[in-house]
């Protein structure tokens, strides 16, 4: 790393603050990025406020750079400002980590291919290294933030509300969405108090990526879309040109992906040609406030981006970009100058993917209109022909043609500038309007012309002798006149509130009605003296003029009654419909249930199904006399996550260093006795074996025993570990061993880690989200059977603690409780 030089700092400079969990995460995730990671953990505690851990598996940070890896405006992306012509990281300030650990205690721990171990580096405030020590972590590097915004109490207060956590959490995922859905390759997750919220698999292309973020529904309606001009490349995916507006968009532009040269971007102008195409397509009414689903990604020169515009680096600057004006005025085969004219190529693609849907502003030759106050509509030369004429007039002049020079008065005239071909003046103003509006015309024309003979009356400057409920609104509101009492809280109150911060509000009140009750003469006659000012004022507001009167018109009483006080006639309606009646018995269907809940089987108060509601994809079963509403959907899951807590067994993978384990890690000798007596496989030539426990196994741990010839010289490492659970370490093998010890568990589900079983949890609901949304009725009483086998009667709530059944109903035994309950429906 080097320090940037000090005209480069000035030009870079951006007074980076960190104001959010977001702008941490988003620095950090590109930083990452920038070393080549390609998978990627995000850990939240908090919301973030408490902890923010990000760990990747790129190349890491060097031993010599070390020290100055978090001071302000060292950095090894660029060396001066003219490396941004060709910037190829998403980092290039030097100011992110620095201005981190500004606002948090921040830890670094990184390890290279050349290191033998890693090393846990902390920082002060101004990013120098206080302490280090070594690390067990592989190669990468983990930036852990603890207590953001610890020396910022009021931008910690302003995220004390729950919903602006929320928000600022929705925000972090957003950010992952948009860079696992520009990287394939990326592997992210994103943990939130031990739990997994979102993650998202190593693929083969964009499509998939998106698919593997927005979910195979949302991507089964985009096509790929390609478009390629001189150092201009776009590629994207785009909602079929016709497709139903609601399944093609969404109210929120989050599902609006813009790229620009693989960075993620806020281009307001790009997004709107977007959305004024896709738009186009449908009515007013149903496309207001849409934004479709679209990822776009252009890719333009490095040298003709401007990046460093945001502290955020998501707005961006284009070099000679075509305004947005110009390219709906002007056609779009027209050859522009400009090199990258990002805006045409985007409309030139939009054009050819969904069509001419904007009039004028994308067909070939445009053709405007103007109305000249009198004669109606006629052609007009087009804005692109009049910006050809003075590109022409200004080509003469190049050529040294005689022009003959404006003057003032031809200019004011308007007769400064001619059509060559037809020697007119060219029209400076142009009123756009649609076929047939000239019959509008004329009729609002006729409308507005009146009789010479008849006096036009001015409703607004002659109004009438008597005074309306019109006339007595002011357009500006009148206080009601304040009492003293309440003159003194409000400059009590302040007062109050400093002296006793944490009052509450009815100590507040309290404390002012006492200093109230003990004011002394003079003072309580000045604030008395102040709301006597306070009501004449307010006299003064709503008094009358001299001679006039409030009342209301005799006559308009009777229109106001009926309007609102009349009891509208009810209409007669259709005659009656042609029915027939159908022989139906509330007895005979009880009886016919009561059979059916009562058949001869071996379980005769076993649930029997009666019909699926489709609409909510649930079905009505019976047991016994109990009509009950049945989610198939959370019996699955927990039966699935049942077999997974039994069976599953997590992928273990090779440490590049194994992990020795001591009495002191396990947490004791006697944990370290109960793991050197769990099962074995047969010893290797050197006598070494590897437990074979599936208490181990299952739960992703590989560990190895090389005997000695006493207790103290026998050897325990750690060879292998899942990495499919993110932070799984030592802490849960010591949970392992805890409950192999104290609770004397002998299956894999009883020493399930919490870290495992949030994991095999999540893995549940993804494989029951899986099914289709119809079940077959086989497929239910198949699910029915197994729940009776497998759950037992107290388990009867799915993972997120839903009950599996809803009572509706009893049925009824007599008749009378027949008629009581149609009575009650």
């Amino acid at each position: 790393m080097n320090r940037l030089p000090a005209d480069t700092v000035r030009l870079l400079s951006s007074c980076q603050v960190i104001n959010s969990v977001v702008n941490v995460v988003k620095e950090l995730l590109e930083n990452s990025l920038d070393a080549g990671a390609l998978s990627i953990d995000i850990k939240l505690e908090n919301y973030g406020f408490d902890r923010i851990e990000i760990r990747d598996n790129g190349s890491g940070i060097k031993a010599a750079d070390t020290a100055v890896m978090a001071v302000q405006h060292y950095t090894s992306k660029i060396c001066s400002h003219d490396d941004l012509e060709h910037l190829a990281t998403y980092g290039f300030r030097g100011e992110a980590l620095g201005s981190i650990c500004a606002v948090a205690e921040v830890a670094v721990t990184t390890k290279t291919s050349e290191d033998d171990v890693g090393t846990k580096y902390t920082l002060d405030l101004t990013g120098s290294v206080v302490s280090q020590k070594p690390s067990h972590l592989g190669q990468g590097t983990t930036v852990c933030a603890l207590k953001l915004f610890k020396n910022l109490p009021v931008r910690r207060q302003y995220y004390a509300n729950t919903k602006k956590c929320k928000e600022e959490l929705k925000k972090v995922q957003d950010v992952l969405m948009a860079y696992a859905i520009i990287k394939p390759e990326l592997r992210l997750t994103l943990t939130h108090n031990k739990v997994v919220l979102w993650q998202k698999a190593k693929v083969s292309d964009h499509r998939m990526a998106l698919m593997a973020t927005l979910g195979p529904n949302a991507v089964a309606h985009l096509l790929p879309v390609h478009h390629q001009q001189p150092e201009i490349v776009i590629d994207g995916f785009f909602p079929r040109p016709g497709m139903d507006c609601s399944l093609a968009s969404s109210s929120n532009p989050d599902k609006t992906f813009i790229f620009v040269n693989d960075r993620p971007v806020h281009q307001k102008d790009i997004l709107k040609v977007v959305r004024q195409h896709f738009l186009a397509q449908y009515p007013a009414d149903s496309a207001l406030n849409r934004y479709p689903t679209v990822m776009l990604n252009i890719t333009v020169p490095s040298s003709t981006v401007d990046v460093n515009l945001t502290p955020d680096k998501t707005q961006i600057l284009l070099q000679n970009k075509v305004p947005f004006s110009i390219i709906l005025s002007i056609s779009l085969q027209t050859d522009f100058d400009s090199q990258v004219a990002v805006l045409a190529a985007v409309e030139t693609l939009l054009v050819s993917f969904y069509g001419p849907g904007l009039g004028s502003a994308t067909e070939a030759t445009p053709v405007t209109t103007e109305y000249d106050g009198g004669s109606g509509l006629h052609a007009g030369p087009s804005l692109g022909d009049c910006l050809e004429r003075l590109d022409n007039h200004d080509q003469g002049h190049d050529k040294g043609k005689d022009v003959e020079q404006l003057s003032a008065v031809s200019w004011s005239r308007g007769t400064a500038l001619t059509d060559p071909s037809t020697g007119e003046p060219l029209q400076p103003v142009k009123i756009h309007l649609a076929t047939g509006w000239s019959s509008d015309l004329g009729q609002v024309k006729a409308k507005g012309q009146s009789s010479p003979g008849k006096k036009v009356s001015n409703a607004i400057t002659e109004k009438r002798a008597a005074l309306t409920a019109y006339d007595l609104i002011n357009n500006r509101a009148m206080r009601t006149p304040l009492s003293p009492a309440t003159l003194f809280e409000r400059e009590t109150r302040a007062s109050v509130l400093q002296e006793k911060p944490t009052a509450s509000l009815q100590d507040i009140t309290t404390a002012v009605q006492e200093r109230w009750k003990n004011l002394g003469e003079e003072d309580r006659k000045k604030y008395e003296d102040k709301a006597k000012k306070h009501l004449e004022r307010y006299d003064l507001q709503t008094k009358l003029p001299q001679g006039q009167k409030r009342k209301v018109l005799p006559s308009n009483q009777p229109v106001l009654d009926q309007l609102f006080f009349s009891q509208p006639q009810k209409k007669r309606g259709p005659g009656p419909k042609p029915s027939q009646p159908l022989p139906f018995s509330v007895v005979t269907l009880r009886q016919r249930l009561h059979r059916l809940s009562f058949q001869s089987n071996p379980r005769p108060q076993g649930l029997r199904l009666v019909n699926r509601l489709a609409s909510q994809s649930a079905w009505v079963v019976l047991c016994g006399r109990k009509l009950m509403l049945l989610n198939p959907f959370r019996v699955e899951e927990a039966l699935l996550f049942k077999r997974l807590l039994e069976n599953n067994i997590l992928p273990a993978a090779s440490l590049q260093n194994p992990i020795q384990l001591t009495d002191s890690i396990l947490g004791g000798a006697e944990y370290t006795q109960s793991l050197c007596t769990m099962e074995k496989g047969s010893p290797e030539l050197r006598g070494m074996a590897i437990f074979s426990d599936p208490r181990l196994v299952a739960n992703g741990f590989q560990i190895t025993l090389t005997p000695g010839s006493s207790s103290t010289e026998r050897h325990l490492e750690v060879t292998a570990m899942a990495d499919c659970v993110p932070f799984l370490g030592m802490e849960d093998l010591r949970e392992i061993l805890t409950a192999v010890l104290h609770r004397n568990a002998k299956t894999v589900k009883e020493c399930r880690p919490l870290k495992v079983t949030n994991y095999l949890q999540g893995e549940a609901v993804r494989l029951a989200r899986q099914l289709p949304v119809t079940l077959a009725k086989e497929d239910v009483e198949d699910i029915l059977l197994r729940m009776q086998q497998q759950l037992e009667e107290t388990s009867q709530a799915c993972i997120h603690g839903q009950a599996f059944f809803h009572h509706l109903s009893d049925i009824p035994d007599t008749e009378q409780e027949a008629l009581n309950m149609s009575n009650i429906l």
